[in-house]
């Protein structure tokens, strides 16, 4: 579904807001906002600004639909706030460094479309692909841009890194994901709104929005962009926010899905129970330890303990 040049403000003309910032007129606001997040990205953020501006331009044209682009600046220490507010576009400047996800909460709040459409600010991303992840809405609440190539630093560690945690993200949530920590993605406002709460300051913000709406049962769709190299210095650090990945994945995993964290350890240490006593029963001829059973007794504890975070979750969804 395509919104053409009626919108949802009582079937009124929708008012265009070419240069970035929304018309006075009524209807307030646009109804897509592009949403980027930066920090010392002063080589890059005009042009990715420039670039981002002739597609919505375009899509503006062919489409009849009103849009925003909103930089949030993360405390640079750099001209990145400067440079933006230089072409025209909204730019709200955080107090103090909080972090990639803090700048995407703080944006998400202060968009004023319905949808968002969010890339980061590096030129890593080809805004040219953003038509095409926004035609799918709002018949799927999330669409992610799948990135078909590896462009980051230390490609040795991230490449396998990104693999286990995609892997265990995939367990948890029961569905394919190409790219789970992909930064290119539109959804629907509304509903990330609901889970803000659970998403972290960090890099693995964007990984928990992937898997908020999935464990949610909201539709997502993922669709292949080119992925560019960085301009600038990377701020991604390969061992600390590798951990904050793996940390993340399983916060989420207790928060929508317990079972899918309590029961596979509930099993291992059932497993381990089982082998440590048939073990000492024929091996060691020496019976049944006091350890063995308290093992027995904590798995069984350990997968109560799942089924009744799964009810609760259950129930509060």
């Amino acid at each position: 579904m395509r919104y053409g040049g009626r919108n949802r403000y009582g079937g009124l003309p929708i008012i265009f807001a070419m240069s970035g910032e929304p018309n006075s007129a009524e209807p307030q606001g646009p109804l897509v906002t592009v949403l980027l997040p930066a920090f010392n990205e002063e080589q890059a953020i005009t042009q990715v600004i420039v670039e981002i501006r002739e597609v919505m331009e375009r899509w503006r044209t062919e489409t009849g639909t009103a849009w925003e682009i909103l930089v949030v600046d993360d405390h640079s220490s750099d001209q990145t706030a400067e440079r933006a507010e230089a072409t025209g576009v909204r730019v709200i400047r955080r107090k103090h460094n909080g972090g990639s996800g803090a700048a995407r909460k703080t944006g998400i709040r202060a968009a004023q479309g319905e949808f968002i459409a969010m890339l980061d600010a590096d030129g890593s991303y080809d805004p040219q692909a953003l038509p095409e992840l926004l035609k799918d809405l709002p018949e799927f609440d999330q669409v992610n841009g799948a990135r078909t190539t590896e462009e980051g630093t230390l490609k040795l560690l991230r490449i396998p890194a990104k693999w286990v945690i995609r892997q265990l993200a995939q367990w948890i949530c029961r569905r394919k994901i190409p790219d789970l920590n992909t930064g290119m993605k539109v959804f629907k406002r509304d509903l990330m709104l609901r889970y803000l709460w659970v998403m972290p300051d960090g890099f693995s913000c964007v990984s928990s929005m992937t898997m908020a709406f999935l464990c949610n049962d909201h539709a997502v769709k993922y669709m292949p962009v080119e992925y560019r190299p960085r301009v600038g210095k990377s701020k991604f650090h390969p061992v600390r926010d590798t951990a904050k990945y793996i940390l993340t994945v399983i916060r989420l995993s207790l928060y929508f899905r317990p079972l899918r964290a309590f029961l596979p350890v509930s099993l291992l240490m059932f497993v381990f129970a089982i082998a440590l006593g048939t073990r000492n029963i024929i091996v060691s001829e020496t019976g049944l330890h006091d350890a063995d059973i308290m093992l027995v007794i904590s798995a069984m504890l350990i997968f109560v303990l799942g089924l009744l975070a799964d009810l609760i979750v259950a129930h509060r969804r």
